[in-house]
Formats: C-alpha cells, sequence, structure tokens
C-alpha cells in the first residue's frame, strides 16, 4: 500500500488514511502482510528519480510490463507502479525484519 503523506490538503490526506486503514485492519484480520511504500520509494523504484511526474511513472509501468498503452487512468499506473516496487523491495525487507528478530530473539547486551 502506499504510505499517506500530507502536503496540503487536510481532508484528502484524512479520507485517504481511514481508506487505507480499513484495509490495512481487513488484511491483517485474515493473516495478510502489509507493507507501506512512500510515493517517492515507488517512483524512485520504477523510474530512478523520486520526484518523477505521472506520465513518467506510466511510461516506465508500460515499458517494465511491456504493455501497449499506458495504463488508464493515471491511478490504474500508479497501483501497477506500487506492485512493481514492492516486488522488487520485499525480497531485502524481509532480510531485514529476518536480521532483526534474530537479534532481538538473541537478546541486546544490557
Amino acid at each position: 500500500m502506499e504510505r499517506v503523506f500530507s502536503q496540503h490538503n487536510v481532508s484528502t490526506v484524512m479520507g485517504t488514511a481511514q481508506a487505507s486503514a480499513v484495509a490495512m485492519l481487513c488484511a491483517a484480520r485474515r493473516g495478510i502482510p502489509v507493507a507501506l511504500h512512500t510515493p517517492s520509494e515507488v517512483k524512485a523504484a520504477v523510474t530512478g528519480s523520486g520526484r518523477a511526474d505521472k506520465a513518467q511513472v506510466g511510461a516506465m509501468v508500460t515499458r517494465l510490463l511491456r504493455l501497449s498503452a499506458p495504463p488508464k487512468p493515471a491511478d490504474a499506473a500508479d497501483a501497477l507502479a506500487l506492485a512493481i516496487c514492492h516486488i522488487w523491495r520485499a525480497p531485502a525487507q524481509n532480510r531485514l525484519q529476518q536480521a532483526v528478530a534474530l537479534h532481538a530473539s538473541k537478546g541486546r547486551p544490557s
């Protein structure tokens, strides 16, 4: 899921945060893991720049997935970019989580 971030429009952020919370709760109740990625992480993973615009994201999603045309609407391209980002980042994040868990299980020196 995309991590909610705040810029200027508080009402939009609140609605998005509430919808995200419901989706995360539903997933948690079913034992489905949830990962959060910031918009800049997604853009950087797909385009190489965390400041890429929607057109650049759409173009790279089209290229990466070998589509004949960019996904419509632009939000569809964003969702696919988020999925691509997660697929590429998940193995490294899983290794980090395992290392943290291993360290925690061994106990920390006082």
